[in-house]
């Protein structure tokens, strides 16, 4: 690393810590294996990212024939009334829906109750063992299923209320990772850090690879179709390049990976996951700050 990157991290550090936000990011040329990062090895929980590996995991044993993706399940409806859950989460009533668009669901619309629907066929447990089978499990930890993220405080309390719960969410954790909030607790939490997410994004977008083909591009159309677009995508998204992505929201986290594309051929893994210092559900400057920062380390390394 040149003096002038080493200047760039610092300063993007400060502005990072200015900005109330502490993180992991890690970009990666996918043509070359180059990397900058800052903290690309801290462990953290990831909400909705584990989304990835459940789709991966479930695409990987409907291609062995364990699954048919045209299997239509009966769903029961998530009811939720609280902001931000998308899809089946907020039906009021229960949907028949087939595998593959469950896929859809849980991956590009972010619906949790499409995922449980998935993790029903294939447990934690599974999805843990097929990362393993691939090598793809060093640094990326799935435990349970989508329905534990939704009992936290944020869905008790009144939602003008919702500092209350970004507040505990700041103040309760403990060292080494710890956190009275089992869903930000990295021994019980799914986990991962943005190293171990680059390599599963690597392993998706390029040969040679650990995941079947088929898999992959199945995987990598899904990421493709993602609606939420909010976080990183003003900054990577153009007529000369496409983002594809997965983003992880729950309390002070914010997190998206994914790979930009370059109508050169060039092709960048982006993984960033952040937790904010300041108590507020609504931060739209964070999320500008977080995508400003992956696109700063990916112009970058542009220039290597």
């Amino acid at each position: 690393m040149n003096s002038g990157s080493e200047r760039l991290l610092a300063d993007l550090r400060k502005e990072l810590h200015d900005g109330g936000l502490a993180g992991s990011f890690l970009v990666r040329d996918l043509r070359t294996g180059d990397e900058l990062g800052i903290e690309p090895d801290t462990e953290r929980p990831v909400a909705s990212l584990a989304k990835i590996p459940l789709a991966l995991a479930t695409l990987e044993r409907i291609r062995r024939g364990e699954l048919d993706g045209s299997t239509a399940l009966d769903v029961q409806p998530g009811r939720v009334t609280t902001p931000g859950p998308t899809g089946l989460s907020r039906f009021r009533h229960p949907a028949r829906v087939a595998v593959d668009d469950l896929l859809y669901l849980s991956t590009s619309l972010s619906d949790s109750t499409a995922a449980d629907a998935l993790f029903a066929l294939t447990p934690p447990e599974q999805v843990a063992d097929i990362l393993r089978e691939l090598g793809l499990h060093h640094g990326l930890t799935v435990r349970h299923t989508m329905r534990e993220l939704a009992d936290t405080p944020a869905e008790r309390l009144d939602p003008a209320q919702g500092h209350l719960a970004q507040a505990l969410a700041i103040d309760a954790g403990t060292g080494g990772g710890g956190h009275r909030l089992p869903q930000l607790d990295v021994t019980r939490a799914n986990t991962g850090t943005a190293r171990a997410f680059a390599d599963l994004l690597q392993a998706l977008w390029t040969t040679p690879s650990p995941v079947d083909p088929w898999t992959a591009e199945r995987t990598r159309t899904l990421m493709a179709n993602n609606v939420l677009r909010q976080r990183l995508a003003p900054d990577f998204s153009s007529d000369a390049s496409t983002w594809s992505s997965k983003t992880g929201t729950l309390l002070n986290l914010r997190h998206e990976v994914g790979v930009v594309e370059h109508a050169d051929g060039q092709a960048f893994a982006v993984a960033v996951l952040t937790e904010s210092r300041v108590p507020a559900s609504s931060q739209p400057g964070a999320e500008a700050l977080m995508a400003q920062v992956a696109r700063r380390l990916r112009d970058e390394l542009r220039r290597w």
